[in-house]
């Protein structure tokens, strides 16, 4: 398994936790947990917003990995 398969694979897990913690915001009843799991889907927003840009750096230098 190539590097570039094994960012792309954590970006989407990534993607998939901020999905969850974003579902279970919606549904907390509980303020302080509402914003303790919105306040993490936040920061998780932000690291896939980096690791995406780093795959595009990646794809970019090694160009036979983009699309993988």
């Amino acid at each position: 398994m190539t590097v570039s398969t094994q960012v792309k694979q954590t970006l989407a897990s990534l993607k998939g936790v901020r999905a969850t913690l974003e579902t279970f915001a919606s549904i907390e009843e509980n303020r302080e947990a509402k914003a303790i799991l919105s306040r993490n889907a936040e920061r998780i927003k932000q690291v896939i917003r980096d690791i995406d840009q780093r795959v595009g750096v990646l794809e970019y230098e090694e160009p036979q990995y983009k699309g993988f």
